[in-house]
């Protein structure tokens, strides 16, 4: 039957040859598809219902793909394109979409989207500008995504989306094509009459107008790449507002402003009301492991941060707000982004933001918790000028300065938007609810407030949000949450003695705690990373700018277009009496007892503080250069040489002395030190006081260093034996020659996988390392008898990460490193045999040995006594026992006075009574003070000497970034 089918169309016998022959020749594509056309228009006007006719539906499905193959071939082919031109004479388009909104069938309307989407590709026949064309199309993709419309699916839908796209990306390029698809249809005065006020507000009258727009609309909410096309594609046609006037008037008018912010609002409103920020058991950072963090518990109520289903939802709301600033940054309209960003403060604002901080409590399970963390996730997003304005400058409750916004369409479009404003505020008011006024308690008064919690989550939350104030968005928190003073002259500048006093002073304290790493290298990257952290403040630009030309170009201001904005930064100190400040002061306090998280925060704002290249360090953090007394000498001072006042030698002479007169170090006086420099001081000695009390400190300090490094370098693969650069591996620092680190890890982990938990990592790696300084023998014990001069060399660890902060999306990583890989020779080797002769023996001594330090690192220690300013503390050392059990007045990890897990990670309550003798033998009730593990006191020793270094490296950059040093 092939055989006289192919004889009578007078078609070759070979297959194959008659394929290319086929392709090759327009006549026979036109004439194949013009047959296949006739038959698709022959089953449909043959069948009375697709929807039920599975074998029509069926055949017109095949009959499209021909259709659409076709078209595909021949437009990769030269002219002529006799089926393109085909298509666009019978407007073939109109029956595909007629068939396709009656079929009812997903397959059938796949086929059409692909038909009409090679159509436009083609990019003949003016497809795109054809009315007829863009009509049946906008009626073929608004009934198939209609509410009574089939169910479409993921991939269906992406194709009817990205058809969506094309078009407007083919109007982006060629305004022309926009009436074509553009429509607009004013109401007239007496339908304009007969609309509610809700009807004009929400613009329901204005989508026959613009289809596409809406359609767009609808899936700007979605994720994958669905909600990328929709989303692009609505920016592409509010940009290709700006040239077109009826185009940017119909925008303002229509309910664009109103659908954004309501869906922002609603996606803010499926947050989870009550958080808890948490880290899943499994993902646990390693300095968080090592201290005596707890779970917190979380319930119906309470959401923990690291839920899959609450990172999704915040997601989401990011993503979408992401998408307002896109829109604000496409929009070159000022009327158009005057209108979003009306909507956006009565809607988001004002209706949602605010009341949600206003209504936050810490002691209802976490309401301050989750919104600070949502209002810091939304000022690390946004960027847009505009958009940071209006947060900060209404939740900071700002003035308001009344400036015409100049418009550039004409008095059309303004007065557009003065009635769209007009109904949004007959809108709010028809609600009779009124608005809280951030002026009565606002953002300032809530980290405040916040800061002085109870609840130990909330104040480190607090203290992210404002790092992320003081870092991205300075100028705002210069006028409201600092309490500044105008610098003047290079008077108020440290001078050269008193900059190398203080920064040796920092260094000397932190110095004190000691290790045996290689700190030279790691200090070196510790300013590195401070440079880069300088640099990188938005304030810094002027400062650091180098000056292009003589003639000194004005550096690009901020383009605010709103009014209200802050003025650009000028020279300022911090009051010692702000407020931020000494609450900020008042929790280093209690540095040891804080929870890891907590100091990570608390040092991360206390660093952000002094960032700003306008922000001297004068008088609050550093000594004040009116408060300079200097020593008296008995050296007569050197007469003046006979010279001439006016002469050049003269003045020479006068700088040199002025130099050495800066060079001179003022006298170290405890009363002229600022309370930061005192705290500090405070903390060094509390750490020579635990040093004291411990025993084995020394020890275990440098076993849990060596603890953080392995934690850091286990997790990629193990790198090759070889000497890793910028670790001391000399041999003369080991009592214990070096083994290959594979094997330790071999003896740990066999299978040589990740551990499935920190936690259980920490514990591992705890009960491994043993005793880095002791040799085999128990009686062959090496104590670490330092010297001061090797307490003073410089200890520190590279900074921390902290453009993350402490987050739940960002791990915490140990004080040991960004990523540098350490070799912890020493640290692992006591579990493992060396010489062959006595293995046993030596690994039963270790094991007693480490249940030792195991027993030192559970005991609860309370803050000690620290009088600075009479030396050192009297203090009495715990005894170290090996009958395992702990002394009275020390509980025992486990100990049911201390097994509230608030008050194991250092949390809310932090005293307990408990029953004291008196000395007249009467029994009262008392407060006990709060305790935390040694091992917990550990970890912040090793954060505490990072700060330490990393605030050396502050002032040591920014005198010479800065030029904040005086010579003369």
């Amino acid at each position: 039957m092939d055989f006289w089918s192919r004889l009578l169309a007078h078609t070759p016998l070979s297959s194959a040859s008659s394929r290319k022959d086929f392709a090759k020749d327009p006549a026979r594509r036109l004439h194949r598809f013009e047959k296949e056309y006739s038959q698709l228009l022959q089953t449909w006007r043959n069948s009375s219902n697709l929807a039920h006719d599975e074998e029509a539906a069926e055949h017109i499905e095949i009959r499209l793909q021909e259709l659409t193959s076709l078209l595909s071939d021949e437009s990769r082919r030269p002219l002529p394109h006799p089926c393109i031109s085909f298509a666009a004479a019978k407007q073939v388009y109109i029956p595909v979409a007629k068939i396709a909104t009656s079929s009812f069938s997903e397959w059938i309307i796949k086929e059409a989207v692909l038909f009409f989407a090679t159509l436009i590709e083609s990019e003949e026949e003016a497809f795109v500008e054809n009315d007829n064309f863009s009509a049946s199309l906008t009626n073929l993709l608004v009934r198939i995504t209609g509410a009574n419309s089939i169910r479409l699916g993921a991939d269906t839908e992406a194709r009817v989306v990205e058809l969506a796209f094309n078009i407007t990306t083919k109007i982006r390029l060629d305004p022309n094509i926009l009436p074509a698809w553009f429509k607009s249809q004013q109401n007239g005065p007496q339908e304009e009459r007969q609309l509610g006020d809700h009807e004009k507000f929400t613009g329901r009258t204005q989508k026959q107008d613009f289809p596409l727009f809406y359609l767009l609309m609808d899936y700007i909410h979605h994720d994958g790449k669905v909600g990328d096309f929709a989303r692009t594609g609505l920016l592409y046609i509010i940009e290709a507002a700006s040239s077109s006037v009826p185009l940017e008037q119909w925008i303002v008018e229509s309910d664009l402003s109103t659908l954004m912010a309501t869906g922002l609002g609603a996606l803010y409103s499926q947050l989870s009301r009550k958080l808890v920020i948490d880290h899943l058991p499994g993902e646990l950072p390693p300095i968080l492991a090592f201290s005596d963090y707890q779970h917190p518990k979380s319930n119906y109520e309470v959401t923990s941060s690291c839920s899959f289903e609450f990172q999704s939802h915040l997601d989401t709301f990011l993503s979408h707000l992401l998408f307002w600033q896109d829109v604000l940054n496409h929009c070159k309209s000022v009327e158009v982004k005057s209108t979003l960003l009306e909507h956006f403060q009565v809607i988001f604002l004002q209706q949602l933001l605010y009341p949600s901080l206003l209504e936050s409590s810490d002691i209802d399970g976490g309401s301050s918790v989750a919104v600070l963390t949502y209002l810091r996730r939304i000022l690390e997003s946004v960027d847009h000028p505009d958009m940071i304005n209006l947060i900060l400058h209404y939740l900071l409750a700002l003035p308001d300065i009344v400036a015409s916004v100049p418009s550039n369409s004409g008095d059309v479009v303004s007065a557009a938007r003065k009635r769209k404003s007009l109904d949004l505020a007959t809108m709010m008011a028809s609600k009779g609810e009124a608005a809280a006024d951030p002026l009565l308690f606002n953002l300032v008064d809530l980290i405040l407030a916040c800061l002085r919690s109870q609840s130990q989550q909330t104040i480190y939350v607090t203290l992210q949000l404002v790092s992320v104030i003081l870092k991205r968005h300075h100028r705002y928190a210069v006028i409201t949450l600092l309490y500044t003073e105008s610098v003047l002259g290079a008077s108020s500048f440290r001078s050269t003695g008193a900059h190398q006093q203080e920064v040796e002073y920092i260094m000397s304290l932190a110095g004190t705690i000691g290790g045996q790493d290689n700190f030279d290298e790691i200090y070196d990257n510790v300013l590195k990373d401070t440079l880069v952290r300088l640099e990188n403040h938005p304030c810094s630009i002027k400062l650091v700018t180098p000056k292009t030309s003589t003639n000194n170009h004005k550096l690009p201001a901020i383009p605010d277009s709103l009014p209200g904005a802050p003025r650009d930064v000028r020279s300022h100190t911090l009051h010692p009496d702000d407020p931020l400040l000494n609450i900020v002061l008042d929790q280093l306090q209690t540095f040891f007892l804080n929870p890891v998280e907590t100091n990570l925060s608390l040092t991360e704002a206390i660093f952000d503080l002094a960032v700003c290249g306008f922000m001297h360090l004068e008088g609050w953090f550093l000594r004040s250069p009116q408060n300079y007394v200097y020593e008296e000498t008995d050296e007569p001072p050197l007469p003046e040489p006979p010279l001439d006042p006016e002469s050049l030698e003269y003045t020479e002479y006068k700088q040199t002395q002025s130099m050495q007169e800066c060079r001179r170090r003022p006298k170290w006086t405890q009363s002229n030190l600022p309370r930061l420099l005192r705290l500090l001081q405070t903390l060094s000695g509390e750490v020579a006081a635990y040093r004291e009390m411990i025993p084995r400190f020394d020890d275990l300090l440098q076993q849990r260093r060596e603890a953080f490094q392995i934690a850091d370098s286990a997790m990629p693969a193990p790198p090759p034996r070889t000497k890793t650069p910028g670790f001391s591996q000399s041999p003369a620092k080991s009592s214990t020659p070096a083994i290959d680190r594979t094997v330790v890890e071999e003896r740990r982990n066999p299978s040589r996988e990740r551990p499935s938990g920190l936690e259980g990592f920490a514990q591992r790696i705890l009960s491994e390392l043993g005793t880095p300084s002791r040799s085999g023998s128990p009686r062959g014990r090496k104590e670490l008898n330092r010297s001061s001069s090797d307490r003073s060399t410089p200890v520190a660890f590279s900074s921390r990460d902290r453009d993350g902060g402490v987050s739940y999306d960002t791990p915490l990583r140990g004080p040991g490193g960004l990523g540098r890989s350490y070799s912890p020779v020493g640290a692992a080797s006591v579990s493992v045999s060396w010489d062959g002769r006595g293995g046993d023996a030596v690994a039963n001594q270790a094991k007693a040995f480490q249940a030792i330090d195991q027993s030192i690192l559970a005991r609860r220690v309370k803050l000690p006594a620290v009088k600075v300013l009479e030396g050192s503390a009297q203090v009495e050392p715990i005894p170290l026992r090996f009958d395992k059990q702990p002394p009275a007045d020390i509980a025992a990890d486990g100990d049911e006075t201390n097994s509230r897990p608030e008050r194991a990670a250092g949390g809310d309550d932090g005293q307990s009574e408990s029953v004291a003798q008196s000395e007249d033998g009467k029994t009262d009730v008392s407060l006990e003070e709060k305790t935390v593990s040694v091992s917990h006191v550990l970890t912040n020793v090793i954060i505490l000497q990072s700060f330490l270094f990393e605030l050396a490296s502050l002032v040591q950059v920014r005198a010479g970034l800065f030029d904040e040093v005086r010579y003369t």
